[in-house]
């Protein structure tokens, strides 16, 4: 299937407080999109207003697929997910006192995704063969490493055309960035999917990106066509590469 997601001029905030200015900007089929900002910018909040968890004040989200249009804005959550739609949020957001197994079962949760439950587990313990051994464990008793592969899995379980992944590399150690980050990429190809990753560690974002946007403030301040124009960049160049 053919799935983009397109953003427009989107105003979005917490109450009194502003946080998102006229943002814009669009994800196509297959790519692996990154949103660089440092902590505080908007990343998450663009997150959620895709997701329907923060309603835009003005503009517009959409999600296309196969030529067909489904308008985001003013959805639930529960009902974007069942159009394909999956976050993997910052901090993970696991159930701390169910098991890994339960964990990944509760993320089957879309009718698609029911009918694929066991065949979609094999492939998630297949995946991640921490999750494999240790299904029986309590979520939150295990690594931050490992509670990132169970984030990312249990996404998975929901049959998602597109990805969203909210800041992967938080809180973990530079080995287990990259580990994540690789797993990222090779589930992406493996599952044909659509990702868009907010992140701000570059070096990492680069290596599955195809292409990539700063976001500064809450407003969009470079859209760069390839990593290589990104790195280019005078922003990138001073807060994320130190030159």
């Amino acid at each position: 299937m053919a799935n983009r997601i397109v953003v427009r001029d989107v105003e979005a905030g917490y109450g009194g407080v502003r946080v998102l200015h006229g943002v814009s900007m669009h994800v196509e089929d297959g790519e692996t999109v990154v949103l660089l900002g440092t902590n505080g910018n908007g990343k998450s909040t663009l997150m959620k207003c895709i997701m329907g968890i923060v309603q835009p004040d003005a503009g517009e989200i959409f999600l296309e697929v196969d030529g067909r249009r489904f308008d985001l804005a003013g959805r639930r959550p529960e009902e974007i997910v069942q159009l394909g739609v999956t976050l993997v949020p910052e901090g993970r957001r696991l159930l701390p006192r169910l098991t890994v197994r339960e964990n990944l079962l509760l993320g089957a949760y879309r009718a698609e995704a029911r009918r694929d439950i066991a065949r979609n587990l094999e492939f998630c313990l297949e995946a991640f063969p921490v999750l494999a051994e240790r299904q029986k464990q309590l979520a939150g008793s295990m690594s931050g490493g490992e509670q990132q592969m169970l984030a990312i899995a249990r996404a998975l379980m929901s049959t998602p055309r597109i990805l969203l992944v909210d800041e992967p590399s938080v809180g973990l150690a530079p080995i287990l960035v990259s580990r994540v980050i690789a797993k990222i990429r090779e589930l992406k190809e493996k599952r044909d999917l659509t990702v868009l990753m907010a992140e701000q560690n570059f070096n990492q974002a680069v290596k599955i990106a195809d292409r990539g946007y700063v976001i500064v403030h809450g407003r969009i301040e470079f859209e760069g066509e390839s990593t290589q124009k990104l790195a280019e960049h005078e922003l990138v160049r001073k807060y994320y590469l130190g030159l």
